[in-house]
């Protein structure tokens, strides 16, 4: 698939898409990125892509013509996404969706805010990665493309390890998980993983999942599910 992110900082991306399962699956051909700089669609000399805000009030509001003129340019085929705190929130079941689309295109606003054109006759949906405000949807929008890119097919060598991910069936947390050394200064793994009984450990795993998830998500546990 192709993940395209209309950006003012086209250089916050270069690190960050090279490393670990977003690198590797550029590397193997599964995802091509394609950055854009949001500037390059303005027409004036000083690269203008803000203004006031009609009504008056503090902070500078991104104009909607370069957004445009960068999305018709793209000619995207799947989701134009705009990342903004009064998006819905995204879920693991968005991510799902996002990955077998043909293409992605995220839109990342800065200042005050995004002119609502853009969210309104342009992005076809627009997403919250949670309750705070950032800088930028730039943070966001790369929170996004890593939860896409690893469902694609042949991202991650072990697709177990995603399946067992917490919401990846959209109800529950995953349970702990622990490594060697089986005593660390006195905190000592559970016996039941080293016990070797499998089936055993699956029940303490589900009952582990079904437990944190009660104490700590049980948002997650009603009728229907996120983003269901």
């Amino acid at each position: 698939m192709r993940i395209q992110i209309v950006t003012l900082f086209p250089d916050f991306f270069s690190g960050p898409l090279g490393l670990s399962i977003p690198g590797r699956a550029a590397e193997a051909g599964l995802v091509e990125y394609r950055i854009v700089d949001l500037r390059g669609y303005t027409h004036d000399k000083h690269r203008t892509v803000d203004d006031i805000p009609y009504g008056g009030g503090a902070g500078m509001v991104m104009k909607p013509e370069p957004f445009f003129e960068a999305v018709e340019d793209l000619s995207p085929k799947g989701p134009v996404v705009l990342l903004s705190a009064r998006g819905r929130p995204f879920r693991h079941q968005d991510a799902v969706r996002y990955s077998v689309a043909e293409d992605l295109t995220l839109l990342c606003g800065h200042y005050k805010d995004v002119d609502q054109r853009v969210a309104d006759h342009l992005a076809t949906e627009e997403v919250s990665v949670g309750d705070f405000v950032l800088s930028g949807g730039e943070v966001a929008a790369l929170a996004v493309t890593d939860a896409v890119v690893r469902l694609l097919p042949g991202a991650m060598g072990d697709h177990d390890s995603a399946a067992s991910d917490s919401f990846y069936d959209g109800r529950l947390l995953s349970p702990p998980s622990y490594t060697r050394p089986a005593d660390y200064r006195g905190h000592v793994v559970p016996e039941v993983l080293r016990s070797g009984d499998h089936a055993r450990i699956e029940r303490w795993r589900a009952e582990e999942a079904g437990r944190l998830t009660r104490a700590r998500r049980p948002d997650l546990l009603e009728e229907g599910g996120p983003g269901e």
